[in-house]
């Protein structure tokens, strides 16, 4: 059994892991934030992977087939921004990550769960 796509793109990325992620980003990757109005490439996304500028947790992959992949993660943020909840929806191309696309919420420090007492 080998280890899916956004599996294996997951612990490259928590664990900064540039050579890895060379390996798993399509030589035309794209990369679509959700602020900015900008397209990253593959460069962009390996300079700012390694740079230590963001941490994310607690991933869940939500879908994987060999076209598309749909995870969840929380990101947070070394420049001092709101931790905020990422949806991140995937293109697949050759067996790798071909483009991305994200969509996010922040999440303040004193968030609490509708109808939780803690």
């Amino acid at each position: 059994l080998t280890m899916s796509i956004l599996a294996a793109y997951q612990a490259a990325f928590e664990s900064a892991d540039v050579n890895a992620l060379e390996n798993i980003l399509h030589e035309d990757f794209t990369f679509t934030p959700h602020v900015g109005n900008a397209v990253m490439t593959k460069k962009d996304v390996l300079a700012f992977a390694g740079s230590g500028g963001v941490k994310t947790e607690s991933h869940r992959v939500l879908y994987e087939n060999e076209e598309v992949g749909v995870e969840h993660a929380i990101a947070h943020f070394s420049n001092g921004s709101d931790s905020e909840a990422v949806l991140s929806f995937h293109c697949f191309k050759d067996g790798k990550i071909f483009s991305t696309e994200t969509g996010a919420t922040p999440i303040s420090e004193d968030y609490r769960l509708v109808g939780s007492d803690n």
